[in-house]
C-alpha cells in the first residue's frame, strides 16, 4: 500500500500554474483568430462594397428588370420564349414597314384564312365521320388585362409625378437630363418611324440587359471611367454656365 501512494504523482503548485497558462494563451489565440476572421470578412464586404455597379444598382439585373417571366424573357432564361417573342415583333416589324402591310389589311386576311380553314375543315368532318367537330369557344379571361392595367397606370402615375417634380424647378440637373434626353429622341424620331423605333427598343431590351448580365465586371469599371469624366464635365459647364445663371426668387401671391 505504502509503495502504490508513492507510484501515484502528486500534483505540484507549478504544473496547475502550467495548466493554466495554456488554457489562458489558447484563448488568446482563439479569439485574435476570431477577431482576425472578423477583420477579414468586414474588409471583404467593404471592397464589395466599393464596387462600382451601374447606375448605381444594388440587386442582380433579373430583380432591376422587374423579375419574373418578363425578365425571364429578356436575360433569355427561357431559349425558346425569348426567341420566339424576338422573332414574332421581327415578323410584325417586316410585314408592316418592309412589305408596307397594314393592320386592318393583315387582320382581314388573318380572319379570311382561319374562317376559310375552319368551314372546310367542319364541313371535311361532318361528310366523313357523320357529326359536326367540337370547335372550342374562346374567352379572354378578365385579370390579365385588370393587372397590365394596373401595371400601366402604375408607371403612367410615376411619370407624372416624375415630370410634375421636374417641372416644379427643384433639381436643374435632372431637368438638363430630360431636356438633352428628350431632345435626343426627337433627333431619333425624325430618322424613323414609331413602329421602327419601338422595334429597336424592344431588340435592345433583348441584347443590351442580357450581354450586360454576362460581361457586367468588364463593363463596370468602363462605365466607371465614363460617369467620372461626365462629372468633371459637368462641374466644368457647371462653373461656366450654370453659375452665371441669376436665381430669380418667385413672389408670393398676396391672398
Amino acid at each position: 500500500m505504502a509503495e502504490e501512494s508513492e507510484s501515484t504523482p502528486v500534483p505540484t503548485m507549478e504544473s496547475v500554474m502550467e495548466k493554466i497558462r495554456e488554457k489562458i494563451q489558447a484563448h488568446d489565440s482563439s479569439s485574435s483568430d476570431s477577431a482576425l476572421d472578423r477583420e477579414k470578412s468586414a474588409s471583404s464586404s467593404s471592397v464589395k462594397a466599393k464596387i462600382y455597379r451601374l447606375f448605381g444598382r444594388e440587386r442582380p439585373v433579373h430583380q432591376v428588370l422587374g423579375g419574373g417571366k418578363p425578365a425571364d424573357v429578356f436575360l433569355w432564361r427561357n431559349k425558346k420564349i425569348s426567341a420566339g417573342v424576338l422573332g414574332a415583333a421581327t415578323v410584325v416589324w417586316v410585314l408592316f414597314e418592309l412589305i408596307e402591310y397594314h393592320l386592318l389589311t393583315l387582320v382581314c386576311h388573318i380572319l379570311i384564312l382561319a374562317l376559310a380553314l375552319m368551314f372546310l375543315w367542319s364541313n371535311a368532318h361532318t361528310f366523313i365521320n357523320k357529326t359536326r367537330p367540337h370547335i372550342p369557344e374562346v374567352h379572354l379571361p378578365e385579370e390579365p388585362f385588370l393587372e397590365v392595367a394596373a401595371a400601366l397606370r402604375m408607371e403612367i402615375n410615376y411619370a407624372f409625378a416624375v415630370l410634375h417634380d421636374i417641372a416644379s424647378g427643384r433639381d436643374l440637373k435632372k431637368f438638363l437630363l430630360v431636356m438633352v434626353g428628350l431632345w435626343i429622341l426627337s433627333i431619333g424620331g425624325t430618322w424613323c418611324n414609331f413602329l421602327t423605333l419601338f422595334f429597336i427598343v424592344f431588340v435592345l431590351l433583348h441584347t443590351v440587359p442580357v450581354l450586360y448580365e454576362k460581361y457586367e465586371d468588364k463593363v463596370d469599371p468602363f462605365a466607371e471611367k465614363a460617369m467620372v469624366e461626365l462629372k468633371k464635365q459637368y462641374v466644368v459647364f457647371d462653373a461656366k454656365v450654370l453659375s452665371k445663371i441669376p436665381n430669380v426668387p418667385l413672389k408670393a401671391k398676396k391672398v
